[in-house]
């Protein structure tokens, strides 16, 4: 499918309306941030507030026309929503604006088809773009009349928009499949994993929050890192030796989250995901230094219900302390777990308290577990049949021996 937002820079004109959200100022600059991640550059802001959004425009008339103004004089290409419209209330707005027009779901599914670089991330991707672009064909075409066929053929026929809806059906049905084969793989590789003992961590957190600059500290995987929303997709795993008495255990980088981050994107990368359900612990990055860290806590915790995930021992990884001007540090909750450690990933800061608390939080796994007591630390190799060769979390040859990690 094409990019919503096509190749080139597009100037772009933000629109965010206040219903009484009080992150709303954060979410508009995320916005922009997104925006920018997508290949645009926000040109304008128009805001407003409403109790309720209006059937026919999202945003009334009256502020539909101010809108257009607005577009029109900074000479806007493309108007982004920061909220999800229906297909009437896009296309209206198309129509009344005289320009495209997208909304936030649109804009992370661009994101998401630019980042996407593993086959299975690929085949994610496209199912959720296929499956948000079959709510929105309804009129979508000026060639909807009947075919008329010839002799022997006259008929109702088949209208572009059905065909279109079948072919869509038959595209996401067959992405399913291969999605659900996939899965069987990754299932097949965490059995043998399990076999092993092999203690399993997953990095999750709101996107940006430094997780995959704290995975090539701990791992020196070299997984792509930028400053900017959604750079890396695709899970990645390596082995993480930690000490003589616990020994390697699994770290896997995982999609970052992002507030009202788009079901169909929950449902079709659920095979990712499932990375973060089967883990034996989660470190949650946090932003230390975002001033509205404790919505995006809530927020990864609220993807984490809808997956399935709520249940696994999560420890807070408070990053990016030298922005915050904090000192590396550890928390412990009322049963003397370690619930929190202030860490800088890009410094190393605290690095040595993190590896402690992953040693601690290992060691009393195994320690509840009696046959986990004779283990094997290797990774095992997942066979060549199971392993799709471009898939990313594959825990194959391709995973290195890690060496001990301290502060850098």
């Amino acid at each position: 499918m094409a990019d919503a937002l096509g190749t080139s820079t597009m100037r772009a004109a933000l629109v965010g309306i206040d219903f009484g959200a009080v992150d709303f100022s954060a979410s508009l600059e995320e916005l922009a941030l997104l925006a920018r991640s997508a290949g645009a550059e926000p040109i304008t802001t128009i805001t407003a507030k409403r109790s309720a959004p209006d059937p026919a425009y999202f945003v009334g008339s009256g502020k539909a026309d101010e809108i257009a103004q607005a577009a029109t004089v900074d000479n806007a290409d493309i108007v982004i929503f920061n909220h999800a419209l229906s297909p009437a209330q896009q296309r209206n707005l198309e129509r009344r604006l005289n320009r495209r027009v997208i909304d936030r779901t649109s804009l992370i599914l661009d994101i998401f088809a630019q980042r996407a670089k593993s086959h299975e991330g690929k085949l994610q991707v496209e199912l959720a773009q296929l499956q948000h672009l079959a709510t929105r064909l309804i009129r979508g075409w000026t060639h909807l009349e009947r075919q008329k066929g010839g002799i022997g053929l006259r008929g109702p026929g088949e209208t572009q928009l059905e065909t279109d809806r079948r072919l869509i059906g038959e595209r996401v049905k067959a992405l399913r499949a291969r999605l659900v084969k996939l899965r069987k793989q990754h299932e097949t590789q965490r059995r043998q994993r399990g076999r092993n003992n092999t203690f399993s961590v997953s990095l999750v957190g709101y996107t940006n929050a430094g997780k995959s600059t704290l995975f090539n500290t701990l791992t020196k995987a070299g997984v792509y890192v930028a400053n900017q929303l959604f750079a890396t997709l695709d899970t990645t795993s390596r082995r993480l030796y930690l000490n003589d008495e616990v020994g390697s255990v699994v770290i896997s980088d995982t999609v970052g989250f992002v507030r009202e981050l788009p079901h169909q994107l929950v449902a079709a990368f659920r095979a990712t995901l499932e990375e973060t359900i089967h883990a034996d612990l989660l470190l949650h990055v946090v932003d230390g230094s975002s001033p509205v860290r404790m919505e995006q806590i809530e927020q990864v915790n609220d993807v984490l219900r809808e997956i399935g995930a709520d249940h696994i021992p999560q420890i807070l990884v408070w990053n990016k302390i030298d922005a915050a001007d904090l000192q590396p540090g550890v928390e412990r909750d009322e049963y003397d777990k370690i619930s929190r450690v202030f860490i800088s990933a890009r410094s190393g800061a605290g690095l040595d308290l993190l590896r402690d608390a992953i040693v601690e939080a290992a060691g009393s796994a195994r320690g509840s577990s009696p046959e986990n007591e004779e283990q094997d630390d290797a990774v095992p190799n997942a066979s060549d049949d199971d392993s799709p060769d471009d898939s990313d979390d594959d825990l194959g040859d391709r995973i290195p021996t890690s060496t001990p990690v301290g502060p850098q």
